[in-house]
Parts: C-alpha cells; structure tokens; sequence
C-alpha cells in the first residue's frame, strides 16, 4: 500500500505533504504524557507488522493494524501512523520520502475510519471490532486507487482495491482477537 515517489502526480503528493504536516498538529496537540507510551507502542507495532510480507494476485500484502490503532489511539492514531511510514520509508524504502505525507494520509484515514467505527455503541463491540480492522484496510485501499486514477492511470487501477479485501478479513479477524484479548487482560486500554 506504500506509493513510491514519482508514481503519484506532483500536486498530489506535495498537497499531501501540507495536510500531513497540519494533520500531525491537530491531532497531537495537547497529548497528554500518559498517552505517549502508548502512542509509541502502537507505532512501534504498526511498524513491525509492516515487515510481513505475503504475495499476492501479483503484488505483495502485509499487515497494516490501522484497525487496531484507531480503535487504541482514536485521533492519536495519525501521530503513530506518520512515524511508523515516516521510519519505514528511511529504513527500507517503503514508499519514498516525498510520499510520506500521501502514506500517512491514506493509512492514517483507515485509522481514522476504524476509530469511527469503533465509536458505533448501537452495533456489538466484538462486530465493531472486526468492521473496524476491515475498514483499516479498505479505507487506504479505496484512497490509494482514487488516487492513482487521478494521477492517469486508468479504471482498471481499482483491481488493486479487489486484492486488498482479502487482507482486510485478515485484519477483521485480527482486530476482533486484539479486543477479545484486552477486553480480558488490560480492558482499559479500548478507547
């Protein structure tokens, strides 16, 4: 789900670049210092999960838990989603350093829908779990083939969007594991 640089057009990836760097104000303005552990942790895990890679329909899949750090972090999911890109793309050429700010946005928005997904009281908390970790997944999927429509490459760029819903059931299942376990171990850390 990583851009690499020069794939997008230009105006697209500096556009994102501004709205990441106003995305990591708000949402980490008046962080409190007991959510920082936490924040660092979630970042840490979504950087680690990102190192798992399968193939798949011609491309390669790895994790994302944007589903679980929004259903964790709420809107301080962004702050953690911006340094786990922002690390791999230093570390091991993921996606590029000028498409960091388009990375972070698209993942950042499948946090951003896990955590309102999360937020539905009206729908079971073990369902709102798994749809939170699907929509993680389909949120950046469906953002990053709009994107490169826009950018010229054509309809048939959303076959990339069909692969990603295989992962998202992964996700789904992983996100309702993630709840069932803290619901039991440590319930205070769900949002």
């Amino acid at each position: 789900m990583h851009i690499s640089d020069g794939v997008l057009d230009t105006g697209i990836v500096l556009t994102a670049n501004v709205a990441a760097v106003g995305l990591i104000y708000i949402t980490g303005r008046n962080t409190s210092a007991d959510e920082i552990p936490k924040i660092g942790m979630m970042g840490s895990a979504l950087f680690v999960a990102s190192l798992i890679h399968f193939p798949m329909a011609g491309t390669s899949l790895h994790l994302g838990l944007y589903g679980i750090a929004g259903i964790i972090l709420g809107r301080r999911a962004f702050p953690a989603v911006f340094a786990a890109i922002l690390f791999q793309a230093l570390i091991f050429q993921h996606g590029g350093l000028l498409s960091v700010g388009i990375n972070s946005l698209n993942m950042g928005a499948g946090a951003y829908g896990a955590w309102l997904v999360w937020r539905t009281k009206k729908v079971p908390e073990y369902l709102r779990a798994a749809l939170a970790g699907f929509a993680g997944i389909v949120v950046p999927a469906l953002l990053m083939s709009l994107e490169f429509r826009l950018s010229g490459y054509g309809r048939g760029i959303f076959y990339l969007f069909s692969v990603y819903i295989f992962l998202a059931l992964i996700e789904a299942a992983i996100s309702l594991s993630a709840v069932k376990f803290f619901r039991k171990v440590k319930p205070e850390i769900l949002l």
